[in-house]
C-alpha cells in the first residue's frame, strides 16, 4: 500500500504516519494484500540470555522474502520489540531513525520482487503476547512459549500480520544446550555455538534449526524453550487409499509437574483423534509431528499451532481428576486438533469468520469425543456447558450476530465470546442436521481440497456445502448467521388432542421477530411405572419453518404424566418453551434419556431466568430428583445454577430457609455418595488413566452433621464442592479463612505460581493441607489485554475454556 501525508494522526511524533499505529485495520490489511505475496520467513531467535535474572529482551534476526504487485510503491511490517538495530531491505540499508516507529517498520520503493533483513531485540513477555517468560517458583527453573492470536507475533519478529499474508517459515533458536527447544516444524539440525548460558552456571548453547513448515499464517507459528519434562509416542495411519504416514507424538510440561503428567492417556487420546480425523476429513495431517505442550501462566485455554498445540497446565492434574474434568480436557484436545484442517490448512481472510473456525472446531471436538473415545456424555456437557453459556451471552445487551463485523484487530481482539464459540457451534449442529451429516462431511473435505494452505471466507463454505447439498445457503445464512437472540421452540397439545410446534422469539438488534428454519426431532416420554421414570415412546423429526401440526406424534391418555420435548437429540440452538404438562412431569419424575434429561434441565434453568418458573420449584427438583443425576457435568451446571437462583430469583423473606434447607440436602447427599465423586464408582474412559477415590470420612465429618454450615461460609463452599469432585481435602477449621487467592478455595482456578505442586498421596491431614480441590468445568480461557488471566470461557483457537479456548483455540 502507499502511505500518504493524510494518513498521519494531528501532531502525532512518529518517523512516519502512523508508525506508532499498533490497530491494524482491515482496509489497511486489504490494501496490502492486494499487492504482496509472501513467499518465506527466516527467523533465528537468541535465548541464550534468558535463564539470566530479571532477563527483559533478547536478540532476533529476520529475513523476508516477498513480492509486490505495484513495483514502486511502499508498505509496512508490523513489529512491536524493544529496538530495531538494522533494516536492509534489497542491499540498501534504511536509516531506523526514518523507517522505524513503535508499531511499523517502512518499506518503501518496493521492487518486484524484494528481500528484507532486520536485526532487533525483542521483550519477555509477562502478560501472555508474544514470547512468554516464567521462573517456577518451586525450583527457580525459566520457561518460555509464544502465543500469538490474533496478532502478536509481531511482538517477537517483525511480520506481516494478517491471517491473508501466509508464508513459509523456517525457525532457527539459540539456547541452553540441557532445554527442549521446539518450533512447529520438526528439529532439523543441532550445532554448538560459541559463549554460555546466562544464569545456568556456565553451560554450553546450541543453534536447533527446525524444518520450514508448509504455507501458514504467521499468529499460529510457535516457540517454545525451557527444561521441559518430555514424553515421546507416535502414529501410524492416514486416509484410506492413500500411502500411511508415521507422525511422531510428544506431551511436555514443566519438570516440577512431572509427576502428575498422565502422558499415556493423553497420547492414547491424541491417537484415536488423529484416526477419526482422518477418517472424517480424507486428508492426510500435513504439519509434520504433533507436540502438545502444557504451560504455566497461560492466559488462554489452548491454541491451535500446528506441530506445537499449547494447553493450560491446568489440564496436568496434580489431584485426582474426576471423569468431568478428564472429558473437558479430552475435549479441548479434539478441538485444537480439529484446527489443524480448519483454521491452520484452511484460514480465514480476516478476523470477521473468527467464529466460523471456533465453531467449527468447537462442534468437531464434541462429536470427536463422541465418536472416537469411550465418554458417553460428551452431546450432553455441550448442551449443559457451552449452549448454556451461549443462551446467557445472547441475552445480554451485548449480544450481537455470530457473523461480527471486525474493522480492525482491536475487534478482533474482543470477538471471542460464547456467541463466537459456542451459539456459533450449536447452529453448525443444526447445519449439520439441516443439510445430513454426509452432506456436511463432503463438503468439509471439498473445503479443505479447494484452499488448501489459502484461505477462504465464509462464503467459500457455504458454496461448495449448497454445492453437496443442492440447497441454496443464502437465506439459511442470513436467517441463522446474520440476526442475534435465542430463538424459542414450543410444543403444544391443540383442542383437537394434536401436537403444535412453533417459534417464537424477538431480534434484540431489529426489534423483528425471529424466523429460522430448523430440523428438529419432537419427543414424546410417558412414565414407565415399572422404572419411575419418563420414557421416550415416539419422535417425529421436522422441518421448521413457521408453526407445524405434527400428525403422527401419539400422547398418552389424558392425565398420563408426559413430556412433550420439541427439541429431542438437542439438534437446534433454541431456548425450549414446555407446556404445563411437561413442567408437571419433569418436576416430579426423572427423564430416563441422558441428553433429553440434560435438556430438559436446560430448558428448566431458562424458565427460572425469565420468571416462568419459581426459584423454590425449581431447587426442590435440584434436591430431589437433580443430585441423583449419574452425570457429573450435568449435576455441576445445575448447583451452580442453583447457588444462582438462591442469590438472585429468591423473594428474601424465602432465601434463607431455601439456603439452609438446601445446605442440609447437599450434606445428606454428599454422605450418601460416600466421598462426592459417583464417577470414581464407574469405569474410566481410558484403561490406564487415574481415577478418583474417594475419602468418604473426610465429607462425613463435615458433612453429616445435623446442622449444616452457614450459607455462603468457607465450609459451606467446601461442602458444595464436594458433590460431583473427587473429595481429597480435609474441610476448612473454624478458623479457616479463605479469598479467591487461597488454595482451597473452590471456585478459583488454581496458581501454580506461588508455590510448588502439591503432593496428593496419603490421607487428608485433620488440620487441612495445602493444595485444594481443583474446579470440575475447567475451559480453555479467554484473556484480557495486558494481565495473566484465565477467564471461564476461551479454548481454542484459541478456546474459550468449555463447560467446558479457550482460546482454545477451547
Amino acid at each position: 500500500m502507499t502511505i500518504t501525508d493524510t494518513d498521519a494522526s494531528p501532531g502525532a511524533e512518529t518517523p512516519f504516519p502512523r508508525a506508532a499505529e499498533e490497530n491494524l485495520t482491515r482496509d489497511e490489511a486489504a490494501s496490502r494484500s492486494a499487492h504482496l505475496t509472501v513467499d518465506a520467513y527466516e527467523v533465528d531467535v537468541d535465548l541464550s540470555g534468558a535463564a539470566a535474572e530479571g532477563a527483559s529482551t533478547y536478540p532476533v534476526s529476520t529475513r523476508i522474502l516477498f513480492r509486490s504487485a505495484s513495483p514502486g510503491a511502499e508498505t509496512f511490517l508490523d513489529y512491536l520489540g524493544a529496538a530495531v538495530e538494522e533494516v536492509i531491505l534489497n542491499g540498501a540499508r534504511l536509516d531506523p531513525a526514518d523507517h522505524v516507529g513503535s508499531a511499523r517498520i517502512r518499506l518503501p520503493e518496493l521492487a518486484a520482487e524484494n528481500v528484507v533483513e532486520i536485526r532487533s531485540s525483542s521483550r519477555y513477555s509477562r502478560s501472555g503476547e508474544g514470547l512468554h517468560r516464567f521462573v517456577d517458583p518451586s525450583d527457580g527453573q525459566v520457561y518460555l512459549y509464544t502465543q500469538y492470536e490474533p496478532a502478536d507475533s509481531r511482538r517477537v519478529f517483525p511480520v506481516f500480520e494478517q491471517p491473508d499474508l501466509k508464508a513459509t517459515f523456517r525457525f532457527s533458536l539459540i539456547g541452553p544446550q540441557s532445554w527442549e527447544l521446539r518450533s512447529n516444524g520438526a528439529e532439523v539440525s543441532r550445532e554448538s555455538v560459541s559463549g554460555t548460558a546466562a544464569g545456568l552456571d556456565g553451560e554450553g548453547l546450541v543453534r536447533v534449526s527446525f524444518a520450514e513448515t508448509r504455507r501458514m499464517s504467521s499468529y499460529i507459528t510457535a516457540l517454545l524453550a525451557g527444561p521441559y519434562h518430555r514424553v515421546d509416542g507416535s502414529w501410524a495411519g492416514g486416509v484410506e487409499g492413500e500411502s500411511p504416514i508415521e507422525v511422531p507424538l510428544a506431551v511436555l510440561c514443566r519438570a516440577s509437574l512431572a509427576e502428575h503428567l498422565d502422558s499415556e492417556e493423553l497420547l492414547e487420546l491424541t491417537r484415536s483423534g488423529l484416526d477419526f480425523f482422518h477418517a472424517e476429513f480424507a486428508f492426510t495431517y500435513p504439519w509434520g509431528k504433533y507436540d502438545q505442550v502444557f504451560v504455566p501462566e497461560y492466559n488462554l485455554g489452548a491454541m491451535e499451532n500446528p506441530g506445537l498445540v499449547t494447553f493450560t497446565e491446568k489440564y496436568v492434574f496434580d489431584t485426582d481428576a474426576t471423569d468431568a474434568q478428564r472429558e473437558t480436557r479430552a475435549n479441548t484436545l479434539m478441538h485444537e486438533m480439529a484446527h489443524m484442517w480448519f483454521g491452520d490448512l484452511v484460514t480465514m481472510r480476516w478476523w470477521d469468520d473468527l467464529w466460523l473456525k471456533e465453531s467449527f472446531a468447537d462442534y468437531m471436538g464434541s462429536l470427536a469425543v463422541d465418536e472416537a473415545t469411550d465418554w458417553t456424555t460428551s452431546w450432553i456437557s455441550f448442551a449443559n456447558g457451552r449452549k448454556a453459556w451461549a443462551y446467557v451471552q445472547d441475552q445480554l445487551p451485548t449480544t450481537h450476530p455470530i457473523v461480527a463485523d471486525i474493522t480492525d484487530l482491536e475487534a478482533a481482539d474482543q470477538n471471542f465470546d460464547g456467541i463466537t464459540y459456542a451459539k456459533g457451534a450449536s447452529v453448525l449442529k443444526q447445519l449439520a442436521a439441516f443439510v445430513g451429516r454426509e452432506a456436511f462431511r463432503e463438503a468439509a473435505r471439498r473445503y479443505f481440497v479447494r484452499h488448501a494452505f489459502g484461505n477462504a471466507s465464509l462464503d467459500d463454505f457455504l458454496s461448495v456445502l449448497g454445492e453437496v447439498s443442492g440447497r441454496d445457503m443464502t437465506s439459511w445464512a442470513a436467517a441463522w448467521l446474520q440476526t442475534a437472540g435465542v430463538p424459542e421452540l414450543a410444543a403444544s397439545v391443540d383442542d383437537a388432542g394434536r401436537v403444535v410446534v412453533e417459534e417464537r422469539g424477538t431480534d434484540p438488534a431489529t426489534g423483528g421477530p425471529i424466523s429460522r428454519p430448523h430440523v428438529v426431532e419432537v419427543g414424546v416420554h410417558v412414565l414407565d411405572e415399572t422404572t419411575g421414570t419418563l420414557r421416550r415412546t415416539g419422535s417425529e423429526r421436522i422441518a421448521l419453518e413457521g408453526p407445524r401440526v405434527l400428525q403422527e406424534l401419539t400422547l398418552p391418555a389424558a392425565g398420563a404424566p408426559r413430556l412433550l420435548l420439541p427439541n429431542e437429540e438437542d439438534l437446534t440452538y433454541a431456548k425450549l418453551s414446555l407446556d404445563p404438562e411437561s413442567v408437571a412431569a419433569v418436576l416430579t419424575h426423572p427423564v430416563e434419556d441422558p441428553l433429553a434429561r440434560a435438556t430438559v434441565w436446560a430448558a428448566l434453568w431458562s424458565m427460572v431466568r425469565d420468571g416462568e418458573l419459581p426459584a423454590a420449584r425449581f431447587l426442590e427438583a435440584v434436591m430431589t430428583l437433580g443430585l441423583q443425576i449419574e452425570e457429573v457435568v450435568v449435576v455441576q451446571a445445575l448447583l451452580r445454577q442453583s447457588d444462582r437462583a438462591l442469590e438472585a430469583f429468591t423473594p428474601a423473606e424465602e432465601r434463607e430457609r431455601l439456603q439452609e434447607q438446601f445446605a442440609a440436602r447437599l450434606a445428606e447427599f454428599i454422605a450418601e455418595c460416600h466421598g462426592g465423586d459417583r464417577s470414581a464408582q464407574r469405569p474410566a474412559p481410558w484403561p490406564r488413566s487415574r481415577v478418583a477415590r474417594p475419602h468418604s470420612w473426610t465429607c462425613w465429618r463435615r458433612c453429616s452433621t445435623a446442622r449444616p454450615p452457614p450459607w455462603g461460609s468457607p465450609a459451606w463452599r467446601w461442602t458444595r464442592s464436594c458433590v460431583g469432585r473427587s473429595c481429597r481435602r480435609s474441610p476448612p477449621t473454624d478458623g479457616w479463612s479463605a479469598t479467591p487467592s487461597t488454595p482451597n478455595w473452590p471456585a478459583a482456578p488454581r496458581a501454580r505460581t506461588d508455590r510448588p505442586p502439591a503432593r496428593t498421596g496419603g490421607p487428608p491431614s485433620p488440620r487441612g493441607e495445602e493444595g485444594g480441590l481443583r474446579p470440575g468445568d475447567l475451559r480453555p480461557g479467554r484473556r484480557r489485554r495486558g494481565t495473566v488471566q484465565r477467564s471461564p470461557h476461551r479454548h481454542g483457537g484459541g478456546l474459550p475454556l468449555r463447560s467446558g479456548r479457550a482460546r482454545g483455540r477451547l
